[in-house]
């Protein structure tokens, strides 16, 4: 098997990451669009599914301009966009009891996470009632996690919860490996401070995806990089899923299975990159 022309008859709805399959965060990997272009003209639904600490819309900006149009997927669902929407409704527990004064560790960028709502960013860490991780910010630079250490004990001493809306520890830029949200938000676990999380491997985020998709668990497949988010994610919601090689785990094909064995996965099909 070497491509999406071998799954596509079996599945209606695909579930697709982004960075690591469609991108390497400055421009798309050869042949991806003309895989959605195939699978668009096939009748099949596609959803991209991110765990980017941006909204959709501001995702879907910056697909447009490596070439991604609308017409080559059927939505968007990320982490920037769930968190959004929790802070928003309060209706979820975790979010529900977070205050409205908050400290944004993060770039200017993800501002559309929270810029719309009516909440209140503070300075200092120590005047916020929740920290919102976003990732490493552009001043400090996403190399070195441990520049981030003085913000994190900052509110572990304060005792206020964190959220975090980039569940991922690091992935690949252009050929070179940056941190992200995820691993600032193990190292505050880690040394006891409280962490709210929306995104992939958590199920939960699976339920608006499928939403927008309309299809089926069973005629569904997810499409991702990561055995720790990609893979993991889609076994927790029960969805089949195909594993690519294009990103973070990028592997010798030869030893692609036992690697996904070994982290418990089973994926239907395990591919050198999302191509038709």
């Amino acid at each position: 098997m070497s491509g999406m022309r071998d799954l596509a008859a079996a599945y209606d709805g695909f579930i697709v990451d982004l960075w690591g399959v469609v991108h390497d965060g400055l421009k798309t990997y050869p042949g991806v669009a003309d895989c959605l272009g195939r699978l668009r003209a096939a009748g099949k639904q596609v959803v991209f599914l991110s765990n980017a600490p941006r909204r959709a819309a501001s995702i879907g900006r910056a697909l447009h301009h490596m070439g991604i149009g609308p017409e080559l997927y059927s939505g968007i669902m990320s982490s920037g966009e769930a968190v959004h929407l929790a802070l928003r409704d309060r209706d979820d527990p975790d979010f529900a009891a977070l205050g409205a004064k908050f400290y944004h560790l993060g770039p200017a960028r993800d501002r559309d996470v929270f810029d719309t709502l009516p909440l209140t960013e503070v300075p200092e860490v120590s005047e916020a009632d929740f920290i919102l991780n976003t990732g490493p910010d552009d001043h400090l630079g996403p190399d070195d996690p441990s520049i981030y250490a003085p913000t994190l004990h900052a509110g572990l001493e304060a005792g206020i919860p964190m959220v975090c809306a980039n569940p991922d520890l690091e992935v690949i830029r252009d050929g070179k490996r940056i941190i992200c949200a995820g691993l600032l938000a193990q190292y505050y676990a880690e040394h006891g401070g409280q962490v709210v999380q929306r995104g992939k491997p958590d199920p939960a985020i699976y339920g608006p995806t499928l939403k927008l998709l309309g299809t089926e668990k069973s005629r569904t497949l997810a499409i991702g990089d990561s055995l720790r988010t990609d893979m993991s994610g889609a076994k927790a919601a029960v969805i089949p899923a195909c594993w690519v090689l294009s990103g973070i785990d990028a592997l010798n094909p030869e030893a692609a299975p036992e690697a996904a064995t070994a982290a418990g996965i089973s994926p239907v099909a395990i591919l050198p990159a999302f191509t038709w």
